[in-house]
């Protein structure tokens, strides 16, 4: 993997005040976060990554260009600023597990990656995309031309060679205090190291060189930009550079650079930077064998089908799963941070089972469905074997394509089928007849995870959950 070190802009502390103007990432924030969010600072990022739409939105003004003319206004008035040499930025999560008083720090690398195809086997990634939220972020990108958000990027490295340079240790306390910490909502303590010194960043872009990435978070993102850089390779008459024969580099002082990229250098090694400023886009990388990584559930609720009987529904589900009905716990749904507390009492019963199992929450009561080895094995042989022991891709190819007839293309579309962390919210959507059905899950392994994505296949959309969430506005590539 080929990362580069960059010129970031990055909030100006002296006219801001960072826990003000930093968000979640766009699709995890909810209508009352967005507002919430645009009283916190007239220069909140929401603004830019999730701004609100008007009904006299017109081609000329709307909320993609209100997004540009904000990042053009606040570099403007020096609200943000742009570091005046490249850098790597170590990046630690310090956190709760949800559900738990366990404390777990989660350390990381924001960085340029370069984009791949996934065809070159560099990059992999590990479940299935959905229509909508591409066009959307292709659109923002296009016309900010500005990464205001990492995506989260996993490799392995079981010698912690990054950490060390870094932070100077793997785990504790880092041997240099943080140049900028700030707590997010859900009590998640961001920090941020700079790390400007042309030798180490030259060590560290030589100890990724050879390491292979999962996409954990950003999907989407990934897809979008690579299909954008191939796009302006063609434009600009250049090579491919997502795949291994184009020239994927170049040296600091080339010309036709971006500024985000560009710097006076005078001594040192040459830091490379990529071939042209759509070629990469602004990651964090975090390594697996390190501890602090969480996956969390995402729990399925299943609304709009025609003449749905949750009886008949049970009388098909007997035939591949044990079914038994539940005591839950009722509450009434509350924000999203009580919800993921919550999760853990919801889903107590699954705790307590082996192998796979799901709740079915419906308007007549939860049920416990624990499959049938042998009828599930016979049913799923289209899929492949080191899949067929997991939950998410039972739940979806025996359970919504086959027992409830979703097809594969109306639950991209997200036509029946809405995605949730908290399994409060998906009982409570239940509860209030918004949906038919709600099916709350365990989480998918790291092991299953990395097992499933360097075999070259992927699951289901929307598969894992990793918490804490990466903080948006911590640094920002603009490609102008």
């Amino acid at each position: 993997m080929r990362i580069y070190p960059f010129r970031a802009l990055r909030y100006n502390t002296a006219k801001v005040k960072l826990s003000d103007v930093v968000t979640q990432p766009y699709d995890k924030i909810s209508p009352a976060m967005q507002d919430a969010y645009y009283a916190q600072s007239p220069y909140n990022l929401i603004r830019v990554i999730l701004g609100k739409r008007n009904p006299a939105d017109t081609d000329a003004d709307n909320v993609y260009t209100r997004a540009a003319k904000s990042l053009q206004d606040w570099r403007r008035e020096a609200v943000l600023v742009e570091e005046r040499e490249p850098a790597l930025y170590g990046y630690a999560q310090k956190y709760t597990v949800p559900g738990t008083s366990e404390v777990r720090e989660r350390r990381g690398l924001i960085c340029l990656g370069h984009l791949y195809d996934y065809a070159e086997q560099v990059v992999y990634r590990h479940e299935q995309t959905l229509a909508k939220p591409k066009s959307d972020r292709l659109s923002l990108f296009k016309t900010t031309r500005t990464y205001c958000e990492q995506i989260y990027m996993l490799y392995s490295d079981p010698s912690f060679t990054v950490e060390k340079l870094v932070f100077g240790n793997t785990t504790g306390e880092a041997a240099t205090p943080a140049d900028e910490t700030v707590t997010d909502e859900y009590g998640v303590v961001h920090s941020v190291w700079r790390v400007t010194d042309p030798h180490i960043l030259n060590l560290i872009v030589g100890a990724l060189s050879d390491k292979k990435l999962i996409i954990a978070d950003g999907h989407h993102r990934y897809e979008t930009s690579t299909a954008y850089a191939r796009e302006r390779a063609a434009e600009l008459g250049l090579p491919d550079t997502t795949r291994q024969s184009g020239k994927s580099e170049k040296q600091v002082g080339d010309s036709d650079e971006s500024p985000s990229n560009d710097a006076d250098m005078t001594v040192g090694p040459p830091l490379p930077v990529p071939a042209f400023p759509e070629a990469a886009m602004m990651m964090t990388l975090v390594n697996t064998d390190a501890p602090g990584i969480t996956i969390l559930p995402t729990h399925r609720i299943v609304y709009g089908l025609k003449d749905f009987s949750s009886a008949a529904f049970l009388d098909k589900a007997a035939e591949f799963f044990e079914v038994s009905k539940v005591e839950a716990k009722s509450a009434a749904a509350g924000s999203d941070a009580e919800g993921v507390e919550a999760a853990s009492e919801r889903v107590a019963p699954l705790a307590a089972t082996k192998g796979v199992a799901f709740l079915a929450v419906m308007k007549d009561g939860t049920f416990l469905l624990q499959g049938k080895p042998a009828a599930i094995e016979a049913a799923l042989q289209h899929v492949a074997p080191r899949q067929r022991p997991m939950d998410v891709v039972q739940l979806h190819a025996l359970v919504l394509e086959q027992l409830l007839e979703l097809t594969p293309e109306s639950i991209r579309q997200q036509e029946n089928l809405r995605y949730l962390r908290s399994a409060e919210d998906a009982a409570a959507q239940v509860a209030r007849g918004e949906a038919d059905i709600a099916f709350l899950i365990k989480p998918v392994t790291l092991d299953q995870m990395k097992e499933v994505s360097l075999g070259g296949e992927v699951m289901p959309q929307k598969s894992t959950d990793f918490y804490p969430k990466l903080l948006s506005g911590l640094a920002f590539y603009a490609l102008d």
